[in-house]
């Protein structure tokens, strides 16, 4: 298969995959509603979504986090444990350093769900 006929391919297999996508949420949001007119309710008056105030918050100090533990990931790499490799900063020939990224942005984006938990806890002490 050349080139175009690939990007024929994926042309048409993404279109049926998206047409299939919004056959089956009507489908199942047809069978929703037949199931709450057998059981007496009202399809119209579904139950709303409760508001989550801090949704926001927790995104945004994962996030944050996240972006702290890369940028300390990418300052030790480069600066600090630049002695034990024995290189020039940005020479991206040697990996040796990279677990140390993923294990940062994992506990930066840990503790900004911590911190959301604690800042969630202090505004509703009420609750668990």
């Amino acid at each position: 298969m050349g080139p175009d006929q690939l990007v024929f391919f994926w042309l048409i297999l993404s279109t049926l995959a998206l047409c299939a996508l919004l056959f089956g949420i009507r489908y199942f949001n047809n069978r929703e509603n037949m199931a709450m007119i057998e059981k007496g309710l009202d399809p119209k008056l579904k139950p709303e979504r409760r508001p989550a105030p801090f949704r926001n918050l927790k995104w945004g100090l994962l996030m944050a986090g996240s972006g702290i533990g890369l940028f300390l990931a990418y300052f030790l790499d480069n600066f600090i444990l630049l002695s034990t490799r024995h290189r020039v900063p940005n020479e991206f020939d040697n990996d040796a350093n990279v677990p140390i990224y993923f294990a940062l942005i994992a506990i930066g984006g840990g503790i900004g769900l911590i911190l959301s938990y604690r800042i969630e806890r202090k505004h509703f002490p009420d609750q668990n």
